[in-house]
């Protein structure tokens, strides 16, 4: 069987810029074990499947190690794929996905995505978490990550943790979080339980950490810099229990793939 594949590097103005995600449309769903071997053979951090329903996309979202319940930067990838070549005449696109209907409408910026907000809450540091850190945060706490707030922005650059120590952790991994120098705030994200040590710009961090600067900077809109080696810039807002990304794509590969479903 052949199909489309693109590499869509988003949250960047400029290939090589930004978090690269492949995107494949499918016409039909194939065995889970089809998606999951494609995704490990992509190896990126994550690979988008769509199918069209209807009026909406059913999309699915699998890293090398397995499929995840939300990916901002996947989702702006496949809606970029869809906008810009598959002839898609609509100025948005509707997903519909593990974490419910998601709406990507394009803007002069590049593409809004409307997300569900988490809010984080105080914990006490888990003993893992202490020992992979590697420093001393400020505050811990938990989402759907566990989330780190760290002093300031050389501290966000120079962390470097224990990878081994994050991979036993319950949840999905560890996003490190400070002020801005030059945005609002800004991240690093790391996943190795997914195969995944260092997420270039990771938009599903964004549903955490937008909600939780947006309470301590008392504000709405904010602007964001992800500090992994390729960086990404993202714009934020926070209204009530939703979280809109904006953020730019840029392609930067549009080929076939074969498998035997």
């Amino acid at each position: 069987m052949e199909l489309n594949i693109y590499q869509v590097d988003a949250f960047a103005m400029n290939v090589f810029e930004g978090n690269p995600a492949a995107v494949c449309p499918l016409e039909f769903w194939l065995p889970d074990d089809v998606l999951q071997n494609i995704a490990e053979e992509n190896h990126l951090s994550e690979t988008a499947f769509f199918v069209a329903e209807g009026g909406y996309f059913l999309l699915r979202w699998f890293t090398p190690e397995a499929e995840v319940d939300l990916c901002g930067h996947a989702t702006l990838a496949a809606a970029h794929v869809i906008f810009e070549h598959l002839g898609y005449g609509r100025s948005s696109v509707v997903f519909n996905t593990r974490s419910g209907e998601l709406v990507v409408h394009q803007s002069e910026f590049g593409y809004r995505m409307n997300f569900p907000a988490t809010l984080p809450k105080t914990i006490e540091v888990p003993i893992v978490l202490k020992q992979a850190l590697n420093v001393q945060p400020q505050e811990v706490m938990v989402g759907f990550d566990y989330l780190v707030v760290l002093k300031n922005e050389s501290e966000v650059r120079a962390f470097s943790p224990d990878f081994m120590a994050l991979s036993r952790l319950d949840l999905r991994g560890v996003v490190i979080t400070a002020m801005g120098d030059e945005v609002d705030f800004v991240s690093r994200c790391f996943f190795p339980k997914l195969g995944v040590n260092e997420d270039p710009v990771t938009g599903s961090a964004h549903c955490e950490l937008a909600p939780y600067w947006s309470q301590r900077l008392k504000k709405s809109s904010l602007t964001a810099m992800q500090l992994s080696k390729r960086t990404g810039l993202l714009r934020c807002e926070v209204a009530k229990d939703r979280v809109v990304i904006e953020g730019n794509a840029v392609d930067y590969l549009a080929g076939k793939i074969w498998v035997n479903p």
